[in-house]
């Protein structure tokens, strides 16, 4: 289910993250479901634990996962996925903010967009 790029400059616990907040965002990861647990993630990933329980305890200290002692860690369920989309915007934001620093015509931007979303139209 998840997939570790190597190659990536992405530190491994932070690719993890962003799988887990990408599935949650899918509905992959449903509401109070169950993660797999720190040992046998990392034997799947041939990661080191302390590596899967950081990933799981930065999430959990951002509000989107929540460990239950001798159980387990588990998706939240307190709307992560209004709070996923204003992650996502704010990231978007400074992406924009840096395309317009490079001088990038907004028209150019809503191009991008029409061809992400699969529109043809037009922005005046």
């Amino acid at each position: 289910m998840f997939v570790i790029k190597a190659q990536s400059r992405l530190p491994i616990f932070e690719q993890l993250k962003a799988q887990i907040l990408e599935f949650i965002s899918l509905g992959i990861l449903a509401p109070n479901e169950k993660l797999p647990s720190v040992r046998s993630l990392a034997m799947e990933l041939s990661i080191n634990p302390n590596t899967v329980a950081k990933a799981y305890q930065e999430l959990e200290l951002q509000g989107y996962v929540y460990t239950v002692p001798g159980k387990g860690c588990f998706v939240g369920d307190n709307h992560l996925e209004d709070v996923i989309q204003q992650v996502k915007l704010k990231e978007f934001k400074g992406s924009v903010s840096d395309m317009k620093r490079h001088r990038i015509a907004k028209e150019r931007l809503y191009e991008a967009v029409d061809e992400i979303y699969g529109e043809g139209e037009n922005h005046d």
